[in-house]
């Protein structure tokens, strides 16, 4: 073994530990979650509920279907769950290989990408889905001659791909915040691409969101846009919190 190779083992021997323990703490908490994912599936069916003429309600289509359904929203909360411990993982891997002044930044990427993700996950899920189920419900039963019959897992689909597009929407400032710490990027240029991000989150919003509507592409494209411009403020402050600052003031674009 080579002087140079050393330093590689090691890097996969911490990788290899680091999806020990994240594969691990997420499989107990799976296991432990399984038995509440019909309550769990309960509380994410009430927006539709909510939105469902008299008389409808959700359905199965196939005998498996309530089984898989369940088995994949635990997999969901489990993953959830153990956020923090496979964020501290995914950290501790990249800095490992990277020679950067890292004061702050772990608690900022693991509480920081946490607290966003689920505040976004719960504000998309409690204001914002519910509104979109109903224009897509009533939007398909106004006519009077079709019923609504939606299959528990489509619905699940649904909604957890909704709450993953905010979660992910809400990390943004986050991310910001840390390639300005690193010296990778900065509030300038972050400004400088605002027309671009503009038309990302107008695409982003088209691809995620389930209906062909104004109001569901916009649910998305607009807090996409307000938190960008979050994300440019908060990655001024964090730059000028940089020990680094001076060294890649700059340095991709000004």
């Amino acid at each position: 073994m080579t002087e140079d190779s050393i330093p590689l083992m090691a890097h996969l021997e911490a990788l290899r530990r680091g999806l020990i323990i994240a594969s691990g703490t997420w499989l107990v908490a799976f296991v432990s979650l399984y038995g509440f994912s019909d309550k769990l599936f309960l509380r994410i069916a009430e927006p539709l509920k909510e939105a469902l003429p008299e008389g409808s309600s959700l359905v199965f289509l196939t005998a498996t279907e309530p089984f898989f359904t369940y088995l994949r929203l635990a997999a969901v909360a489990a993953l959830v769950g153990t956020l923090p411990v496979i964020l501290w993982q995914v950290w501790s891997f990249i800095t490992s290989g990277l020679r950067v002044e890292r004061n702050g930044l772990g608690a900022l990427f693991i509480v920081g990408s946490c607290l966003a993700f689920l505040n976004g996950a719960y504000l998309g899920f409690s204001y914002v889905f519910p509104l979109i189920v109903r224009v897509l419900v009533h939007f398909g039963t106004d006519a009077g001659s079709v019923n609504a019959m939606l299959s528990m897992g489509d619905y699940l689909s649904l909604a957890m791909t909704m709450m993953l597009a905010f979660g992910l929407v809400f990390e943004l400032p986050v991310l910001m915040m840390i390639l300005s710490r690193l010296g990778i990027a900065n509030s300038q240029w972050f400004a400088t691409r605002r027309k671009y991000m503009l038309i990302v989150a107008f695409v982003f919003g088209a691809i995620i969101t389930p209906g062909p509507d104004v109001l569901s592409q916009c649910s998305i494209a607009v807090p996409f846009v307000v938190l960008y411009e979050l994300g440019i403020l908060g990655a001024r402050l964090s730059r000028e919190a940089s020990p680094v600052k001076s060294a890649a003031k700059d340095s991709v674009g000004g």
